[in-house]
């Protein structure tokens, strides 16, 4: 039997308007990924404070990873088929919550336990925003414009996360990060509310509760591997590795027999589909990779502060913000699919040109890469909000995101993993850092090299399809 509010009153439920969709949809992401990159502007603070070792350390940076990659296709998945608003304002909630508990953690298991809400707080914002937004925007012109500014939202995030702690950890505030998100958070959830008009699929499903938990744990398990092959943990290491390929098999398993499952197998033979997640996938493994790896390089290796090195990464984020942007200028043959192979190409070059550093090297030798790199970050992060939504059915568009933005994630995870194997110099010396940021900087380029060529193979040939169908 529905409930009374199924059919809601005009004072509950507001007329769509497509402008307020997109900025309280890209002002969410915005927050989310503040959160999400937050801990890399004052790591070694935190640390103190919570008297975090190497090991809890590794699972501060990563715990919100885990739980973003782990959530993000069932929360979109769930906010086409139970309300768009209804799963925002959910997240939002839910990120003000897992603010409370890092600002009140006193030691790491607690301040973990406050980042993994974050991250699946963070996985419903994002889903259901994305899918919001292509709601809203239904023609191509006008959704290539809103992807670019939900786009820059994302560069936007990244930007100042970093610098925002860095700052207030010179103010011997870190806690006030938190308490901010918090406060963010709940304004962010009450003007959803008034705001936003719901949307979901036209034929909702039943939630595929099976789909739903095999996915989820094979997601954990498999982020859980990397973090721990990071750390060294051999048998841990190898068992969450099984446990994952179990579990995702299983999941294939269920998905082929369930009359509505939660991800039709069949997008993955859409070329359009699949050169989209791979775009997401090399895009998270190696520019998002050796960002992530940045900042302790520079502070480790470089002896800058942390606000200095947030300072270095936010050139390449604050680019991105206006590349994202000024995306929706392209000629129409470049947009799309096109656009995925152009940003992968360039944020590949732009890592090679950040290679050849040596100890006495200036921070100025990585500004022409930082910069191209935050040029061909803007055009993925555009190209790949509209691409998302694009590649699949057009009352999916929750589950576009989430599949996508899961590669992201999951690409990011995997990137600093390889990257924290190369890099990171067992004897702790300054020639070993630089000579291991070279290699990194050299194999993230290639693997963002390879996944361009991988992407243009894919699409060649193809004609863009209609957006969002």
């Amino acid at each position: 039997m529905n409930r009374p509010t199924a059919v809601a009153s005009p004072a509950r439920t507001p007329a769509p308007r497509p402008g307020t969709t997109l900025s309280v949809a890209s002002l969410g992401t915005f927050v989310a990924l503040i959160a999400f990159c937050a801990p890399l502007g004052n790591m070694p603070t935190v640390a103190a404070a919570l008297s975090a070792g190497p090991a809890a350390q590794t699972w501060i940076l990563s715990s919100m990873s885990v739980g973003l990659a782990a959530v993000l296709l069932t929360a979109g998945a769930l906010a086409d088929d139970y309300g768009r608003r209804r799963v925002f304002h959910w997240g939002a909630w839910l990120l003000a919550l897992g603010a409370v508990v890092g600002a009140i953690s006193q030691e790491p298991v607690l301040f973990i336990v406050g980042r993994l809400i974050q991250g699946v707080a963070g996985a419903a914002l994002i889903a259901a925003s994305l899918a919001a937004v292509a709601h809203a925007f239904a023609t191509p012109a006008a959704r290539a414009t809103a992807s670019g500014i939900w786009g820059a939202s994302v560069g936007a995030g990244i930007a100042v996360g970093p610098v925002l702690a860095g700052l207030l950890d010179l103010a011997g505030w870190w806690r006030g990060l938190y308490w901010a998100l918090a406060v963010a958070s709940l304004a962010i959830g009450q003007v959803a509310t008034r705001a936003l008009a719901e949307s979901r699929s036209a034929v909702p499903k039943r939630i595929d509760v099976p789909g739903a938990l095999t996915l989820c744990a094979a997601m954990v398990l498999v982020l859980v591997a990397l973090v721990e092959g990071r750390q060294g943990n051999t048998a841990a290491t190898v068992l969450c590795g099984v446990g994952a390929a179990v579990f995702t098999l299983a999941f294939v398993g269920v998905e082929r027999r369930r009359p509505f499952p939660m991800l039709d197998l069949a997008l993955f033979r859409r070329r359009d589909f699949l050169a989209a997640t791979l775009a997401a996938l090399a895009t998270g493994a190696g520019i998002i990779g050796l960002m992530s790896f940045a900042c302790t390089f520079l502070v480790k290796t470089m002896h800058v502060s942390t606000l200095a090195a947030a300072g270095v990464i936010a050139l390449w984020s604050g680019t991105s913000v206006v590349a994202s942007l000024l995306a929706r200028k392209l000629p129409a043959r470049l947009a799309g699919s096109p656009q995925l192979v152009i940003g992968l190409a360039g944020v590949g070059v732009a890592m090679l040109t950040m290679t050849g550093l040596s100890p006495d090297s200036s921070l100025l030798r990585l500004v022409p890469g930082l910069l191209l790199a935050g040029v061909a970050s803007g055009l993925l992060n555009a190209g790949l909000g509209r691409q998302a939504v694009a590649s699949v059915p057009a009352d999916q568009g929750g589950l576009g995101s989430g599949a996508n933005n899961t590669a992201r994630y999951l690409g990011s995870s995997i990137g600093v993993t390889v990257v924290s194997i190369i890099a990171l110099d067992p004897a702790g010396t300054i020639d070993g850092m630089v000579t291991g940021w070279n290699h990194a900087a050299v194999t993230m380029g290639l693997i963002s090299l390879v996944g361009a060529g991988v992407v243009a193979v894919l699409v060649r040939g193809t004609t863009q399809p209609a957006v969002g169908g």
